[in-house]
């Protein structure tokens, strides 16, 4: 014969809010008694509220196996985190373990919070065209990436004018530093700065090359490591 069930909708909602706390505080499967006591208030009976365990397992957001209850990720933690938003606890209901499981979760939200604005602000950085090169090691990882990029799609054949590089990067970096730093990854043997003859040179495109000391106007650059 079935039981009426008598819970009102309030009892219920904290219920199954107290149910799903206390398998994110387990973090592992529990059995039926000890939830009962996390789940059940005293002075009323276990059988009152099975109907809030089927109604969790039915939506999938716990599941049931031969060592008890467990939470289903990720739908569990969803329900869970949308039930404190909408269900209040009654005064009487705050025990150790509920106040032990809510710090826990906090903890846990805060840092995947944290987590996501470094994220956010990574890809702002990334992202940035304006972005300020202000070290040696930024500038060869960046300059790399532009030389092997412009020699792919262009097909360059392991020349690439130092004008487009520059072009590339030289937003990002002052015109000294570009012209220092390429400088000294040909000093490193990353890079080999080439003359030669560029047929369609231009003053523009001059003056956006290397002008060496010893060399005169470096046009090309070919990477080495």
């Amino acid at each position: 014969m079935s039981v009426t069930n008598t819970l009102s909708e309030n009892k219920k909602n904290q219920a199954k809010t107290r149910l799903l706390l206390a398998l994110f505080e387990a973090q592992e499967s529990v059995m039926k008694a000890k939830l009962n006591d996390r789940v059940v208030p005293s002075k009323e009976k276990a059988k009152d509220y099975q109907s809030v365990f089927d109604e969790l397992l039915e939506i999938g957001a716990i599941e049931k196996s031969k060592k008890g209850y467990s939470l289903v990720l990720p739908k569990g933690r969803e329900l869970l985190d949308e039930s404190l938003k909408t269900t209040d606890f009654e005064n009487n209901t705050i025990g150790t373990w509920v106040a032990n499981a809510l710090l826990k979760l906090i903890r846990e939200n805060q840092s995947k919070t944290n987590y996501s604005t470094e994220l956010q602000n990574q890809a702002q950085i990334k992202d940035s065209p304006n972005e300020e090169i202000a070290s040696y090691d930024k500038f060869k990882e960046i300059t790399l990436e532009v030389y092997d990029k412009l020699n792919r799609n262009y097909n360059l054949d392991n020349l690439v004018p130092i004008y487009r590089i520059r072009k590339e990067v030289g937003e990002k970096v002052s015109r000294d530093n570009f012209n220092q730093w390429m400088l000294e990854m040909q000093k490193k043997d990353i890079l080999q700065l080439i003359g030669g003859e560029m047929t369609d040179i231009t003053p523009e495109k001059a003056e956006d090359s290397i002008t060496t000391k010893l060399s005169g106007l470096r046009y090309y650059a070919k990477r080495i490591a």
